[in-house]
């Protein structure tokens, strides 16, 4: 009978340890700077009520027409996987009541963890994906924008990509949308038949969509389009202004692009995305996104309440981190490893090895029987910086033997004392000695 065999569900990956290692370096990163902007972490279901992304998402999104993964439980209930993070972070809000008197605000909130959408799996692109994210809600000023902008340049220059492009745009308010919505129409509507079928279905539902098109026939004629920063209200001009003026205070270079709308129906006024170009790159390529936001969180049931997020692509982030060389450098090698000869070292290589673990060192020692040298292999394999040796003439001597595998050098140690030599050899070791 042959053997079943499985393979992963197509547009998923597996993260490998010494992978995950790379990646919990860079969630470390997010957090301790995430923390300094005065943000707690929040973690939200993985799967919530469908109406919770189609409410937030809008209607004629991609997220809701073509990617979402949905399904109804064995209650009957509508469901859907998370396709983005800033849906489960209102329903959270409102639910547990955070725009209380009680609370701070703006209430400032990052998360961290896996999103999916059902879309063509691509380089770059997988239908369970990993983003790194932060909201902000109770306050309209131009300011915290600045700062959502600050904090994710300041992530990405920690963890040292260069080249970074910080485009802009503003969507304006509620008036703003609805002047520019009916000049784009006017614009678009002589095009109609020249449109993709999803630029005409959008046409009338929401034509700024169309902006957002990728299809080469509508990107032809949207760049003729008028600019919704004509069509700016008195109001949504201040606040556009008052952003430019704080990003020019804080010497955070970037540039306006009239053309972008993000590909989520929720954003007003300030929307931005920051992009690298390099050479190993072949043109820019987006690694954050995010915006303005108002309405959503009455959407869930919550009082009038602005807000503002971004959201970061894990994996796109790190493809870009390899291609620019700072990935973050690969697991520490293993400090101690323990080689144990014969049937009577068992039991005190294992304790040995987990006094060196209590003491807070990486040691390892060998579970398979296999010989002296197969288990010095092992160890250098592990670029130990030291093997500690027990045998049958150890244990009779009451010793075990240390060997720097750097210099070579190697000496006996008394057992009882292996504890309190193990910190003083450690420490001459990091400074050459």
């Amino acid at each position: 009978m042959a053997k079943t065999t499985f393979q992963r569900p197509k547009g998923t990956a597996d993260i490998l340890p010494d992978q995950v290692y790379q990646w919990q370096k860079i969630e470390a990163v997010a957090r301790t700077l995430f923390d300094r902007y005065g943000f707690g972490e929040i973690r939200t279901p993985i799967f919530e009520n469908f109406e919770v992304f189609a409410r937030s998402a809008g209607d004629t999104s991609d997220v809701v027409t073509k990617e979402m993964y949905d399904f109804h439980d064995k209650g009957d209930r509508h469901m859907a996987l998370r396709p983005e993070g800033t849906a489960g972070v209102v329903r959270a809000y409102c639910e547990n009541k955070l725009y209380g008197p009680e609370h701070e605000k703006p209430y400032k909130v990052f998360y961290m963890g896996p999103m999916f959408r059902y879309e063509r799996p691509q380089a770059g692109r997988f239908r369970q994906f990993h983003q790194i994210g932060a909201e902000a809600f109770g306050s309209d000023s131009p300011a915290l924008d600045v700062e959502m902008i600050a904090m994710v340049v300041d992530y990405l220059k920690n963890l040292g990509l260069k080249n970074l492009t910080v485009a802009i745009n503003s969507l304006g308010d509620a008036q703003s949308r609805a002047q520019y919505r009916q000049a784009l129409i006017d614009y678009l509507k002589p095009h109609f038949d020249e449109l993709s079928s999803d630029s005409q279905t959008r046409l009338e539902k929401n034509p700024l969509r169309v902006l957002d098109s990728k299809a080469p026939q509508d990107q032809a004629i949207v760049a003729q389009a008028p600019s919704i920063l004509d069509f700016l209200s008195p109001a949504s001009v201040e606040h556009w202004q008052a952003v430019q003026a704080l990003l020019d205070q804080l010497n955070i270079s970037y540039e306006i692009d009239s053309s972008m709308v993000r590909g989520l129906d929720y954003y007003n006024d300030t929307i931005f995305e920051i992009m690298t170009n390099d050479e190993s790159l072949s043109g820019a390529a987006t690694i954050a996104g995010g915006g303005r936001y108002s309405g959503l969180v009455e959407e869930f049931g919550g009082p009038a309440t602005p807000g503002v997020g971004f959201a970061i692509g894990v994996e796109r982030l790190i493809s870009l981190l390899a291609a620019q060389g700072q990935l973050p450098a690969d697991q520490a090698d293993v400090d101690f490893y323990v080689v144990n000869i014969g049937d009577e070292a068992q039991v005190a290589s294992l304790a040995v090895t987990q006094q060196l673990r209590h003491l807070g060192y990486k040691a390892q020692r060998d579970y398979l029987d296999r010989s002296a040298k197969a288990q010095f292999k092992s160890a250098n394999r592990t670029g130990a910086r030291f093997v500690i040796t027990i045998g049958a003439s150890e244990l009779e001597k009451g010793v075990v033997a240390l060997k720097n595998m750097a210099s070579g050098q190697q000496h006996e140690i008394s057992l009882n004392e292996l504890t309190q030599a193990v910190p003083t050899i450690m420490q001459a070791a990091s400074q050459g000695e």
